[in-house]
């Protein structure tokens, strides 16, 4: 599992903090902060071809040609669906947590991970861990097709995030649609999280134990729309 992370995590590092157009093998990715306003016209008109429902379902086949633009637009877009609750969390028993922190797995422990994680992603197609350890034991188990398809979509998902600043100021911060892939992130990239206080008006700031000198002390995170749509929905909870 180890491995699989750490294949991530490179892929991340080559993208993560520049403010120029980084590139990805013959790809060229671009730093863009994000017309949220224009997101959600998007993802909510039929006629557009980023409607959210149209991406789901291209997302949603087992096939590889979905672009970063629209990868972005389902990832952010999925803010204004009426079934969105940031904090919905798929509960993982004891078991299973003590089955992922081994170094190894039996055939019959495998299958476990790719049947609580497939049931986990098809109540949330966005949980990032599940994800990692459903490539994991799909690669484990010979599954090599269809682990290329999970890690082709975690690899795009974890760009869409990335893709929309630096994180390492307010201006910068990167945009995400779930606390726990603030996490992901900082994990993915290799480092380890200190700590975490939210900034005012609608930042997440996550220290980490910084690598190097040059390494910043955290990274900021926009939670501007998370937070207005769970309240919107959760008014009780303000």
């Amino acid at each position: 599992m180890k491995k699989i992370l750490l294949i991530i995590a490179v892929t991340l590092t080559s993208l993560s903090v520049c403010a120029a157009p980084v590139r990805r093998g013959e790809n060229k990715i671009t730093i863009e902060r994000p017309d949220m306003e224009q997101i959600k016209r998007e993802v909510n008109d039929p006629r557009s071809q980023y409607y959210y429902p149209r991406l789901m379902e291209m997302y949603q086949r087992n096939d590889t040609v979905m672009t970063l633009p629209q990868f972005r637009y389902l990832y952010l877009g999925t803010v204004f669906q009426e079934d969105y609750n940031p904090y919905r969390h798929t509960e993982t028993d004891a078991k299973l947590q003590d089955l992922y922190q081994q170094h190894s797995h039996t055939r019959a422990q495998l299958d476990t991970i790719i049947t609580h994680a497939e049931t986990a992603l098809a109540d949330d197609p966005f949980d990032l861990n599940q994800m990692s350890y459903l490539i994991y034991a799909l690669d484990k188990r010979g599954k090599v097709n269809k682990a290329a398809i999970w890690q082709y979509r975690l690899n795009h998902l974890l760009e869409a995030i990335v893709s929309t600043g630096t994180g390492v100021d307010t201006d910068n911060a990167w945009f995400v649609i779930n606390p726990r892939h603030e996490y992901n992130i900082i994990n993915f990239l290799g480092n380890v999280a200190t700590g975490q206080q939210y900034v005012e008006p609608y930042f997440d700031y996550i220290s980490i134990s910084s690598q190097n000198a040059k390494s910043p002390e955290g990274y900021f995170f926009n939670i501007k729309n998370l937070l207005e749509e769970y309240y919107r929905k959760f008014p009780e909870q303000q």
